[in-house]
């Protein structure tokens, strides 16, 4: 049985939250809800700190929501206590940066799923369309970026602008880029503690951010040092991938963060074998992310096949969007097409997404919005 999310939110309105005397709703307790399938997320913020109170509103959330929504559901309630102080906070935020239009952050829960490969065809697609392009890599447990555009030996060049010393990105198909991947040995591992975004990147009217799989604090760190226009999650057809994509989505659309989510991709779609350009075999389940992005309430954006020369193409640094008159070449602008069409919407719907900031206050610390 589907679970409606609306149906969720109206269970919670007949909760009152601890101390405040209005609905958990209405007080704005209720920071977060998820709805796929059978399984509910909630997430909840009181004011009370003590353990009683956290353990009694689970429990009144699990019992309503089995009474009033639907009985067998899954319910996963988390419960986050934000206890108040009057001490003054602290505020980190990112800048802006200048030049820089639109930033897309293209995401995957799990992890080879094809989030680089789609990313680096994303962007020869949107240079070829006549964008100005940039990608960061910050996918620092596998940076990829400089093999799939060829430039692996590159190195970026320091370059003086305004009296200040800027990183100066490297460049190729139109597309400029910055990677840990230039500044480590090939069976070096690092942690990467910063995005490198504040080089000199000139205008651009998208850069992609290739984040890393999960949901970490890598990508908490990314979201406060730049306000990202909208994220894109890639995922393949099957179960697993699907749950961590779910994941990635919740992360993106948690109040505290409230990034747009501009869609799905579904990447690995299907398998047609060149000897039989008719067929289409699904090796990893059928439309199992278009089917979750309406669940999720959020756009498909298309559904790209699982092709040998897709892989061959960025493991010789030539991403397979730049191939011409080929059917590869027509899914990636369609796809792109769908990606810009929501960055659009989006920009025209919305107002401009701020980089988040930590506020932190007497040992205790919140996710908030400027």
């Amino acid at each position: 049985m589907k679970i409606n999310k609306q149906d969720v939110l109206k269970a919670l309105e007949t909760i009152t939250a601890p101390g405040e005397g209005q609905n958990m709703v209405e007080s704005g307790a209720v920071t977060n809800v998820v709805t796929f399938a059978d399984e509910v997320i909630v997430d909840i913020t009181i004011a009370n700190p003590s353990l009683q109170a956290k353990k009694k509103t689970e429990v009144e959330i699990l019992q309503t929501i089995h009474k009033l929504v639907y009985e067998k559901a899954k319910i996963k309630v988390n419960v986050k206590v934000d206890a108040p102080t009057k001490s003054a906070p602290n505020v980190i935020k990112g800048k802006e940066i200048p030049g820089i239009k639109n930033i897309i952050a293209v995401a995957s829960g799990k992890g080879g799923v094809g989030k680089s490969t789609v990313t680096a065809n994303l962007a020869v697609t949107l240079a070829k369309m006549g964008f100005k392009v940039g990608i960061l890599d910050a996918d620092i447990y596998g940076p990829s970026m400089p093999i799939m555009f060829d430039v692996e030996l590159e190195r970026p060049v320091a370059v003086t602008i305004d009296g200040k010393s800027k990183m100066r990105p490297v460049e190729n198909y139109g597309v400029k880029i910055l990677s840990i991947g230039f500044f480590t040995k090939p069976d070096q591992a690092v942690v990467w503690r910063g995005p490198m975004a504040a080089k000199a990147w000139g205008e651009l009217d998208f850069m992609l951010l290739d984040l890393p799989p999960g949901t970490g604090d890598i990508h908490l760190s990314i979201m406060q040092s730049l306000p990202i226009t909208g994220a894109v999650v890639v995922s393949t057809p099957q179960n697993v991938a699907l749950a961590d994509a779910k994941k990635g989505v919740a992360m993106f659309q948690q109040d505290s963060i409230n990034v747009p989510v501009l869609g799905i991709i579904e990447n690995m779609a299907y398998f047609t074998p060149s000897e039989l350009p008719d067929n289409k075999y699904y090796i990893f389940g059928k439309e199992g992310a278009k089917n979750l992005a309406e669940d999720l309430g959020v756009r498909f954006l298309g559904e790209l096949p699982l092709v040998q020369s897709i892989r061959e193409a960025g493991d010789l640094g030539r991403p397979a969007a730049l191939q011409t008159a080929t059917e590869l070449e027509k899914a990636f602008e369609k796809l792109t097409q769908n990606v810009v069409e929501e960055v659009v919407r989006r920009n025209e719907n919305l107002p401009a997404t701020e980089a988040i900031k930590i506020t932190t206050m007497a040992g205790c610390s919140a996710v908030k919005k400027k």
